[in-house]
């Protein structure tokens, strides 16, 4: 089973403590309709787990069928860099079946920032390389679609449903449980 190559730092997008019992890693694409589904999941998963999870999103947008998800994951990195990524990340697939310039602009202005300086970071594709390191770093974690979830190291090969993914978590954190 293909592990995470590239380790969680502080360069990712983290939601939870670093002293969480698992950190749980999504490759995804804002226009993946798979991702859409799957981003109330970890929701919930998080809700549940609480502080026992931590959560990191790495951008995986497969262009050659999602035209928008380039240019969505690079607004969530402009997001990022202001200091609203998570906001941003939610919007984004709060919003997916309208995802393009447009909303990328009124999603960005709703968030306190200004529509000019992402609307010139796009065109001159500022945050690209950054997008480009998560997927490089997934394709050398043998990802191949999206969603792809790691539970600590391991990918989950399995159905990422509420149960599926729960159950998992579960198994991942039993045996840190028992060495605790």
């Amino acid at each position: 089973m293909p592990k995470l190559k590239v380790p969680v730092s502080a360069a990712d997008h983290i939601q939870g403590p670093e002293s969480a019992a698992v950190t749980l890693v999504e490759y995804g694409d804002y226009e993946c309709p798979h991702c859409g589904h799957a981003y109330a999941i970890v929701k919930r998963i998080q809700k549940h787990f609480g502080k026992r999870l931590r959560f990191v999103f790495r951008n995986f947008p497969l262009a050659q069928i999602h035209p928008n998800a380039e240019a969505a994951a690079e607004t969530a990195e402009f997001a990022g860099a202001h200091g609203k990524f998570w906001e941003m990340h939610d919007l984004l697939f709060e919003n997916q079946g309208e995802l393009g310039g447009p909303l990328f602009l009124e999603l960005s202005e709703k968030l306190g920032l200004a529509a000019e300086p992402l609307e010139q970071a796009l065109k001159d594709r500022t945050y690209r390389e950054r997008v480009r390191a998560d997927f490089s770093g997934g394709v050398r974690s043998g990802v191949n679609g999206t969603p792809t979830f790691f539970i600590g190291a391991q990918r989950h090969d399995a159905a990422f449903e509420y149960e599926d993914l729960v159950a998992a978590i579960e198994d991942a954190i039993a045996p840190s449980a028992l060495s605790a």
